[in-house]
């Protein structure tokens, strides 16, 4: 199995918190995703993943990207340990807290929309940035509110994590690394401080995946 990754990215971010979670042994391939290096635009990259996004998955051959797409094959594949609730209505919450983040937060946010503002609107480095806050701040709002009046155990659906902490996670860590106020959303950082207690997390984060 490979993962075709980059160190930065939020979308690959999650798929290597999930595959450390099953414990699934994996080669990763590095895409340099920076601007001047723009790796996913080669014809070689375009060949592997033609929307020229990370993360895409390798198996058997067989290439696939969407973060969602492939926690839910993971889900299928290997059950245990389980990321998804057991109780179908928590399945369908747990859906729709990463898709606040993977489907409405993250799309307005990766680097192909933040180099458009740049180079098709003239946006400014505090423009940009306002953009982003904004965007991370109206989904964070539903989430804390969702996350707030949750008492079921260490992690939103009791002791263990599911995709709603790997999908949160790694937008937390974005929104760190543009600077944002994050302090009107004690509930969600308590559950990135538990998620990072967790091995699982530690070795899938940028940190620990940023190139030598």
């Amino acid at each position: 199995m490979r993962l075709y990754d980059y160190w930065r990215s939020s979308a690959a971010y999650r798929v290597r918190i999930a595959l450390n979670i099953k414990g699934v042994p994996y080669e990763q391939v590095s895409v340099n995703l920076a601007p001047g290096a723009d790796e996913q635009k080669s014809d070689d990259y375009r060949a592997v993943n033609p929307q020229m996004r990370v993360p895409t998955l390798e198996v058997g051959g067989a290439r696939v990207g969407q973060s969602t797409a492939i926690f839910e094959w993971l889900e299928e594949t290997y059950p245990d340990p389980a990321i998804l609730p057991a109780d179908p209505w928590e399945r369908l919450e747990a859906r729709s807290f990463a898709n606040t983040i993977a489907c409405d937060i993250h799309p307005l946010n990766n680097l192909a929309v933040l180099s458009t503002l740049r180079s098709e609107f003239g946006a400014d480095d505090t423009t940009v940035t306002r953009w982003y806050h904004d965007w991370i701040r109206r989904g964070f709002e539903a989430l804390e509110k969702f996350a707030s009046g949750q008492d079921n155990g260490s992690f939103l659906f009791g002791d263990s994590p599911t995709i709603a902490e790997i999908t949160l996670v790694p937008q937390i860590a974005n929104a760190r690394r543009f600077d944002m106020d994050l302090s009107a959303f004690p509930a969600l950082l308590r559950l990135d401080a538990a998620c990072m207690e967790l091995d699982a997390f530690k070795k899938a984060s940028p940190q620990a995946n940023k190139p030598t």
